[in-house]
């Protein structure tokens, strides 16, 4: 029984890319590269309809540490207005009429 073998998106995009060419069949592809000729067809199709960043993929760690600056500016954007809401509360109404200007520009 043979094992599986793991390939890279850079193998899959070659060989994928080689395929979209036509310039070899899928028999030729694969006995060249060792990989089943529905397997290359396969990854042909995904070249196709979804470009080489299909075969990239994001690794948990990179993930978690794009979620966590996500919740972070989250964060950040509700302080923000929470302090710009205490900010139009306490403004005097009355400071020169181009402070009710303001405010009401910002409503």
């Amino acid at each position: 029984m043979s094992q599986r073998k793991r390939r890279s998106a850079q193998f899959k995009f070659k060989v994928a890319l080689e395929a979209a060419r036509e310039a070899e069949t899928l028999n030729q592809l694969s006995s060249e590269y060792e990989v089943h000729p529905s397997q290359i067809s396969e990854w042909k199709h995904h070249l196709l309809d979804e470009g080489p960043s299909l075969f990239g993929v994001t690794t948990p760690r990179q993930q978690h540490e794009q979620e966590a600056l996500q919740s972070e500016l989250y964060e950040q954007i509700g302080r923000l207005k929470m302090e710009l809401e205490w900010l139009k509360k306490k403004l005097p109404d009355d400071v020169g009429g181009e402070a009710s200007d303001d405010r009401a520009r910002l409503s």
